[in-house]
């Protein structure tokens, strides 16, 4: 029964019927089975909801499949995490896989930490294979870090799976822009960031591969096409940038959002006016160029 999962694997997907079976191999296999598989079908037009019902008359795993109208990856994630009853949370892709004792470590891991009222879940490694990060190793010796200052503080490069309480997920949704459908993770991430920080797990635990039909295959077009999303975004990521140089950049960024969302109050919305200002010529400059 859901009552007894300690953690909620979910997934989102879209027409992803094809490689879907993936995620499903790497579940059954899993050391620890105290956790439920959430699939929240974007609007499939492919036998997605055919193959989920096979994979739940099966009775292999536990798994609660919703499927609502076509409305982009932070519409799922939302209805995700509003569903969930679970004590955790993490999200893996349609296209990624877990390793086979992800659920275990994460549970023991989880289990471990003695005092966790700062501590907002897990960030563990992702591989290109169980063998090979994506990107750097954990940096040594670090115990706790907020996911931002792991990157800018630390020097962290890579990819990172990260499991999630559910109750702070729940605190803090993705926003919603009418018509648009993308909104990068760090919107919820950076908020998070300000209050708690991640248990450090220097393992690989998900194995990851980036298709052709993906979202992050084309950037500048996801930008183009959710623009009032990207420059809440970029606002928020100036909001809470703690250098100048940053600041500069995602003030940048915050603007061309402005320009390409046609917002009528750029300069008197920004978080820093006067950078705002410095700033305005060459985000029209770099607009134009970008996204013409």
């Amino acid at each position: 029964m859901v009552e007894n999962k300690r953690i909620t694997v979910f997934t989102p997907t879209y027409n992803r019927a094809y490689i879907l079976n993936r995620c499903y191999e790497s579940l059954k296999r899993q050391t620890n089975k105290l956790f439920i598989w959430l699939i929240i079908d974007d609007g499939s037009t492919d036998d997605t909801e055919d193959l989920v019902n096979k994979w739940i008359s099966e009775g292999l795993i536990e798994i609660k499949y919703y499927k609502q109208n076509n409305g982009g990856k932070q519409r799922a994630h939302n209805k995700g995490v509003e569903l969930c009853n679970s004590e955790l949370f993490i999200c893996m892709d349609s296209d990624d896989f877990l390793v086979d004792n992800a659920i275990e470590r994460f549970i023991s891991t989880w289990d471990s930490i003695d005092d966790k009222k700062i501590i907002s879940g897990i960030v563990a490694l992702k591989g290109i294979n169980k063998g090979m990060p994506i990107g750097t190793s954990m940096p040594q010796e670090l115990k706790l870090a907020p996911l931002n200052d792991l990157y800018e503080k630390y020097g962290f490069k890579g990819d990172t799976a990260l499991l999630f309480r559910t109750d702070i997920l729940k605190r803090f949704p993705f926003f919603v822009a009418e018509g648009e459908k993308f909104i990068g993770e760090g919107y919820v991430y950076l908020q998070i960031d300000q209050l708690y920080n991640l248990f450090i797990l220097n393992e690989i635990v998900y194995i990851c591969e980036y298709l052709p039909d993906g979202y992050s295959s084309d950037v500048r077009k996801l930008t183009k096409d959710n623009p009032k999303s990207y420059m809440v975004l970029k606002r928020q990521a100036t909001f809470f940038s703690k250098s100048f140089k940053t600041r500069f950049v995602n003030t940048i960024k915050y603007l061309i959002g402005c320009i390409l969302s046609e917002e009528k109050h750029p300069l008197r919305n920004a978080p820093y006016k006067w950078i705002a200002i410095i700033a305005f010529p060459l985000a029209l400059f770099l607009s134009w160029k970008w996204y013409r």
